[in-house]
Formats: C-alpha cells, structure tokens, sequence
C-alpha cells in the first residue's frame, strides 16, 4: 500500500517560565526533547514515508539535536504556539508533507501507537482533514475526572462525537450533562464522557487554512484552538485510544511534573517498543 508523506513536527520552545530550557530538562537521565524524538523515530521506522523534525527557536536545542543526530530546523521566534511553529518549519521544507503530526516537545510519555493510530485514521478517511484522539471514561474515570475539576476546572478538555466519529463540539466544562445518573449508570458499561487528548494531525491544506481563517466565537472562552475548525465546517476526526494499562500524562511544565513523569516510568518503565 503506497503511505503518501508523513511529517511528525516537534515544536520545542526553550523559554518556560515555570520550567526554564524546558526541552533541555532530563527525566530519568534523558532530556526531555531526546524522548519526544524517539517517540517521533519509532512512529517513522514503522511507516517507511514518514519523517520527523524538531521545530525549534533556539541555538542550544538546535546543537544539542545535532550531536544527537536528531533532524532539527529554527523556526521564527514570535510563533504564538505550538501549531504555528509547526507550520513555520513546514514553509521551509522543500517538499510539503501531505499529513503533519504535531508532537509537542513537552510530551515524552505520549504512546507511539497513539500516533500510529491517527496515522491509520487518515490512510482510512479521506473526508477528515484534522484528526486528534479521546479516551472514552469508564465510570469510575468519569468520577476522577470530575473530581478534579473542582480544584484544577480549565484541566482537561471533553468532546461531543456523531456516528461518523467526527467531533460536534469541544469544552472545558464536562459535556455531556448527565441527567439522571444513577439511572444510566446501571445502563451503560462506561460514562457518556469522552476525554480529549491533545494531540493533533492534520492535511497540509487544514493546516494551512488555520492561519487563514477567521477565529471562533468559542476558541478564546474555551482556549480551545480546534473550535476553529469546527467553526468554518472542516471535519475534525476523533480517534478513539487507550493507554494499555499505563498511567496516563499531559505536558510536562514544572519540577513536580518532571517528578511525576520519572514515577510513571519507574513503574511502568520504558515504552517496550524502545
């Protein structure tokens, strides 16, 4: 089966404010940005069309990729996000990849098969332009889940999917309401409540119109970027994953989070795959 070209971009900032030369910090004796790109490595080893590349705004991260033979590229250094960083380093290929993944820098303990997930997803559906993954809460995760946003209330993003799988809606708030709990609960084998994980993919063209088309209504109150593509009608495919019994974790942003991430992988250790 011919695979069209596969970019995984990595956007690394060194700026942190709560974790200073955040891509540079070791966790369990590697750098942070080393795990991201042998995440993104193991991904392309397995699809022979797929490349990955570190996006970065800085010399150090450029040179310590570069002794570690690790393809890097400077991109501008007043890109506002991870998404426009991506697509700063892919006008300055030669070749535009027909499907970018965004990996983001602070991401190490992302499952490679979460990747190679959407990657299937798109090889499959030609009418998605963005595809991103969502965990689908079994009960006992739906009372965790809601449980903390009483401390942490923005953490954590929900989704609203059709029959298709394409996503009808975002929000920080949990959505699905569920009325009648107690009633469903007996009913249904997992929670009507799907977490969204931030990870994103998408066609060269949806990409490319994101910096073209005018924001949602919803993407500043909720902070949520993909409203946009919900917005302007551009499909957006969810991708249902699963972790395979491992902890789960988001970005790494602060010491504690460093510490937090080197517990996961003394208890679960290295992805196997590695």
């Amino acid at each position: 089966m011919y695979n069209p070209e596969i970019l995984i971009c990595i956007p690394a900032r060194y700026a942190s404010t709560r974790l200073p030369a955040k891509p540079l910090q070791k966790i369990a004796g590697i750098e942070m940005i080393k795990r991201v790109a042998d995440i993104a490595a193991y991904v392309c080893k397995q699809n022979p069309l797929c490349n990955y590349v570190v996006a970065t705004d800085d010399e150090r991260i450029l040179d310590f990729c570069r002794q570690h033979d690790i393809p890097a590229i400077m991109t501008a250094e007043n890109c506002k996000s991870g998404t426009e960083r991506c697509w700063n380093a892919v006008l300055q290929l030669e070749k535009c990849p027909e499907f970018i993944i965004n990996l983001q820098g602070d991401n190490p303990l992302c499952p490679p098969w979460f990747l190679e997930q959407l990657i299937q997803a798109w090889q499959k559906d030609k009418n998605a332009q963005v595809f991103t993954p969502y965990v689908h809460l079994s009960w006992e995760e739906y009372d965790i889940f809601k449980e903390a946003k009483k401390s942490t209330p923005f953490s954590g993003t929900t989704v609203l999917i059709d029959y298709q799988e394409y996503a009808l809606a975002f929000s920080k708030m949990i959505i699905p309401a569920i009325r009648k709990e107690e009633k469903l609960r007996k009913e249904l084998e997992k929670s009507p409540v799907r977490r969204h994980i931030g990870l994103y993919a998408y066609t060269y063209n949806a990409l490319k119109s994101y910096f073209e088309l005018s924001p949602s209504p919803y993407e500043e109150p909720e902070g949520l970027e993909q409203m946009r593509f919900l917005h302007h009608q551009i499909p957006v495919k969810m991708v249902e994953v699963d972790y395979r019994g491992r902890k789960s974790m988001s970005g790494v942003d602060s010491p504690e989070d460093i510490i937090r991430a080197e517990a996961i992988i003394a208890e679960y250790w290295e992805f196997d795959n590695f």
